[in-house]
């Protein structure tokens, strides 16, 4: 199955025009950023000196094949650093609404009656709210170095299998 040619001269390689912007697959004398041609603007002159609008051409959506050959490990650290942070918080918040949940229903009582039990009656309840939330914040953190350390590492390998084999392939289209 063939693509549709997009536009421009005659033999170019095609090109997609995004209002203002166009993209091409190639350089050329019929390719380039505001060229006008065969995507000039829709209206025509009519006899009185008029523009008067052509009628809509239904040609079906514009495609651009475009490929993904570079992340910037840089920016890919960042978004991935606040990224990080914001789950950390949703992390703590989820840990939090939990620990509630099972107090309020009276299984932490039931589980720290239970231990004081079994170990006698001078220990003291191994469940708390700051055992709790020290773990999930000892774990959060350990997600978070985790979350940025292999994004940053997964975008240098995309990187290098990038530049063997050319990178991903994205075809943009109109509705």
């Amino acid at each position: 199955m063939s693509q549709p040619h997009i536009g421009g001269a005659a033999g170019a390689p095609p090109s997609t025009d995004f209002g203002a912007t166009t993209i091409s697959a190639g350089a050329g004398a019929g390719a380039g950023v505001g060229t006008a041609g065969p995507l000039a603007p829709d209206a025509a002159v009519g006899a009185d000196g008029k523009s008067a609008p052509r009628p809509a051409r239904n040609r079906g959506p514009r495609r651009a094949r475009l490929q993904l050959r570079h992340i910037n490990p840089l920016t890919v650290l960042r978004f991935s650093s606040v990224l990080a942070v914001a789950l950390f918080f949703v992390w703590m918040i989820v840990v939090g609404l939990l620990f509630g949940i099972l107090d309020a229903a009276g299984v932490i009582g039931h589980v720290n009656d239970t231990i004081t039990t079994i170990n006698g009656p001078g220990s003291k309840a191994p469940v708390s709210a700051g055992i709790v939330f020290g773990g999930a914040a000892i774990i959060g953190v350990i997600n978070i170095v985790l979350f940025v350390a292999l994004s940053t590492v997964g975008s240098v390998i995309y990187n290098l299998c990038a530049d063997l084999v050319g990178g991903v392939e994205i075809t943009l289209s109109e509705r």
